[in-house]
């Protein structure tokens, strides 16, 4: 099993896909308990809702592996990406609902850690600067979309119902601020979508070490919520008439992009 997707565009544009993967080593699987094997934190069906990006002339960098596998957007040192608030770690012990992930004793240790860092991160984010330096070389700047999807209620992570689109740019840091703003003009020239900007997520690792707009990469997470094209626990099943309304404004997004002119 390849490590990753990836289908190289010409325009200044990367989309990555971090957390769609599910698959799991057999070495891995092995450790994990039952309810781990539900995949239930996957970021379901981003790359299918995404399809229409394949007919545009735009970079998509997709992970196959589990996230339980590693986290390919968190630091590579384990560094917390919001300190006093629950998340999850470079190889998760637990799930977003705080259950077990492993059986007993069977948790990585640091050694297993850094061979999974160097066998499935590393090899993500080298792809992907790749792909951005690439493309800055090409058109003097790169746009860096990180996609993400979640369920509207995880009590461990935030209180209520999370906002339909969560856009994160890490407090203005990882791109221009007219490139935030061109986006958020977007989200609200519609009622159908709630949106926020750097709300309870502000960008992860991907997004924050990536985007330098001083140097030309300017990166935005999008953080979507689930209720928006597909079901929830327990069926995880993909939407088709929720997603033919959403992918619309998606397709929006990215177009705003590639014409902004910074």
């Amino acid at each position: 099993m390849d490590l990753f997707s990836l289908k190289m565009g010409a325009s200044p544009l990367v989309v990555s896909i971090p957390h769609s993967g599910t698959f799991l080593p057999e070495d891995i699987a092995g450790q994990l308990t039952e309810e781990a094997h539900r995949l239930a934190d996957t970021d379901w069906h981003v790359d299918r809702l995404c399809q229409f990006l394949r007919d545009l002339d735009v970079t998509v960098l997709a992970a196959t592996h589990s996230r339980y596998v590693v986290d390919l957007n968190r630091p590579p040192d384990g560094a917390l990406l919001y300190p006093g608030q629950n998340e999850t770690a470079l190889c998760p012990t637990k799930t977003f609902s705080g259950k077990e992930l492993y059986k007993p004793n069977r948790a990585p240790d640091q050694k297993e850690i850094q061979r999974r860092r160097e066998k499935y991160w590393q090899p993500y984010h080298q792809a992907l600067q790749r792909e951005l330096q690439r493309l800055k070389t090409l058109h003097g700047h790169v746009f860096l979309w990180d996609a993400h999807s979640i369920a509207d209620q995880v009590p461990t992570l935030f209180e209520g119902n999370l906002p339909d689109l969560n856009f994160g740019t890490n407090e203005g840091q990882s791109c221009d601020e007219a490139l935030s703003a061109q986006l958020m003009s977007v989200a609200n020239d519609q009622d159908k979508y709630s949106a926020v900007l750097n709300g309870r997520f502000k960008g992860g690792y991907i997004t924050r070490h990536n985007g330098d707009p001083a140097k030309g990469i300017h990166a935005v997470q999008l953080e979507l919520s689930w209720a928006t094209y597909m079901d929830g626990d327990p069926s995880f099943a993909f939407r088709d008439d929720l997603a033919e309304q959403i992918q619309p404004l998606l397709s929006r997004f990215i177009t705003t992009l590639l014409e902004l002119k910074l």
